[in-house]
């Protein structure tokens, strides 16, 4: 019988025990505190597993990390996050702005330019510039090459264009802004071919196809002397390009 009465006595204790551990572990009564080194675990992303501390350690960093990242790219407070994307909106709004203004703006006409002629500074005279101002009062875009003739419109050549002196993007004028074309009438000194011409006429391209109406032109002072079998023309440019434009 005494026996018997310590075999329950020992049991008695053990179950104590576990209530009390079980009661720690849960919280115990509403006085009590939590046991922070309980071990809890977590699977990483990588597949592996971290301990309670551990995880909860990287858990808090990773939240702290992306709370200042995404503050720092609002903000602008990082010079390379700001940086970059005043880059990218630049770059954007340049290249849309560039197309759409293209786009919307119209051919220039006949009647919107003025075409003035100037010998190049050499001897002797193998070269002339033109320049075609807008005069219009509004934006417009100068197509293609001019349309030379030299003599009567109905009969004269048309003067081929160089190709390697195309722009890379339309040519758009502002009001009062020029464009110039080099052009060149005639290939060494006096030919038999060589005409004298005192004005000349040129059209204007809307799109790829000559537009209606032409600008009459009048020479520089003592006339021009020209040989149609060796005129050549560039582009309109908004700017006469060494290189591209030497021909």
């Amino acid at each position: 019988m005494r026996t018997h009465h310590r075999k329950h006595t020992v049991l008695a204790v053990a179950a104590a025990a576990v209530l009390s551990l079980g009661l720690t572990a849960c919280g115990g009564d509403e006085g009590g505190s939590r046991d922070e080194g309980a071990a809890v675990t977590q699977v990483t992303p990588e597949g592996g597993q971290k301990s309670g501390a551990t995880a909860a350690a990287t858990t808090a960093g990773a939240t702290t990390g992306a709370a200042t990242t995404g503050g720092s790219a609002a903000g602008g407070s990082t010079a390379g996050g700001s940086t970059g994307g005043k880059a990218a909106v630049a770059v954007s709004a340049g290249s849309t702005s560039s197309s759409s203004s293209s786009a919307r703006t119209s051919s220039c006409t006949y009647k919107d330019v003025k075409v003035t002629a100037a010998k190049v500074d050499e001897t002797p005279t193998e070269h002339i510039v033109l320049t075609a101002t807008n005069t219009s009062g509004r934006a417009c875009r100068l197509d293609g090459y001019p349309l030379i003739a030299f003599g009567e419109i109905q009969t004269a050549k048309d003067i081929p264009a160089v190709a390697k002196s195309k722009p890379a993007a339309p040519v758009v004028l502002q009001p009062g802004a020029p464009a110039y074309a080099n052009v060149r009438i005639v290939l060494g000194g006096v030919h038999e071919d060589n005409k004298v011409v005192t004005s000349f006429n040129v059209n204007l391209f809307a799109g790829g196809a000559p537009a209606e109406g032409s600008i009459v032109v009048k020479a520089p002072a003592g006339g021009l002397a020209v040989n149609e079998s060796v005129a050549k023309t560039g582009y309109w440019t908004p700017e006469l390009r060494n290189g591209a434009d030497e021909f």
